[in-house]
C-alpha cells in the first residue's frame, strides 16, 4: 500500500514578513509626513488669510477717518486753539509719526446719544502697534486720556507727509513732513512698513481740503 506522500505549504518565509512590514512602515511614515505638511500648509493659510483681513479692516479705518477728516480745530489741555490738523515726529507720544485731527460721519442715528457726529481721532506708533485714539467727545477736559484701540502689530515704521502745492506735485517740496495748520493739507500720504507685509503706500485726497 502506497502512503500519500506530504507536500509542503505554501507561504511566506520570515525575512519575507519583516520586507513587507519594512514597505508598509515606510508607506506609513510617508503618508503621515504629507499628512502634516498639508495640515500645517492649511494652518498657515488660514493664519495668513486672518492677517490679510485685519490688515484690510485698518486701511478701511484709515480711509475712513482720513477721507471725512474737517476743518475743525480741538481743545488741547482745555485750550482754545486754531489748528485743524497736527502732525509729525512724536506727535501723540508716537515712537515715530503721529497725526491728530476731527472727522465727521460718526453713526449717531437722530441724534439718540449725547455726543455729535464729529469725532477726534489720532494715529500713533508705540511698541510696534499703530494705535487709533479716538474719544467720545471733540473737545475734552483737561487731564482726559483717550481711548485706544490697536490696529496693526509688528510695524516697524509710520510715516505721514502732505501734500500743500498742486503746481509741482513731483517735487519734494510740496510734500511736509510735518503739519500744523488751521487749514486742511490738499492730500495725505501715509507709509506702513510691516514686519509681515512689507511696505504699504496709500495716498488720500482730502474733499474738505479744496
Amino acid at each position: 500500500m502506497n502512503k500519500p506522500k506530504l507536500t509542503n505549504p505554501s507561504g511566506f518565509t520570515l525575512i519575507e514578513i519583516l520586507v513587507a512590514m519594512a514597505i508598509f512602515s515606510l508607506i506609513g511614515l510617508a503618508s503621515a509626513g504629507v499628512v502634516n505638511q498639508v495640515i500645517e500648509s492649511d494652518n498657515l493659510s488660514k493664519q495668513r488669510i486672518g492677517q490679510l483681513e485685519v490688515l484690510q479692516r485698518a486701511m478701511l479705518t484709515i480711509e475712513r477717518d482720513i477721507m471725512q477728516a474737517m476743518p475743525r480745530s480741538t481743545r488741547v489741555e482745555g485750550e482754545l486753539n486754531d489748528t485743524v490738523l497736527v502732525a509729525g515726529e512724536n506727535v501723540l507720544e508716537s515712537e515715530t509719526d503721529g497725526m491728530g485731527f476731527v472727522r465727521a460721519g460718526w453713526h449717531n442715528p437722530q441724534l439718540i446719544l449725547p455726543r455729535s457726529t464729529l469725532q477726534a481721532v489720532g494715529y500713533r506708533l508705540q511698541e510696534k502697534q499703530l494705535q487709533r485714539l479716538y474719544g467720545n467727545y471733540v473737545d475734552n477736559v483737561i487731564g482726559y486720556e483717550p481711548k485706544v484701540r490697536v490696529l496693526l502689530t509688528d510695524i516697524e515704521d509710520f510715516q505721514v507727509t502732505f501734500l500743500t502745492d498742486l503746481k509741482n506735485l513731483d517735487e519734494p517740496k510740496s510734500w511736509e513732513e510735518e503739519y500744523a495748520k488751521n487749514s486742511l493739507p490738499i492730500a495725505v500720504s501715509i507709509t506702513i512698513v510691516s514686519t509681515t507685509f512689507g511696505e504699504i503706500h496709500r495716498d488720500f485726497m482730502l474733499a474738505n481740503a479744496l
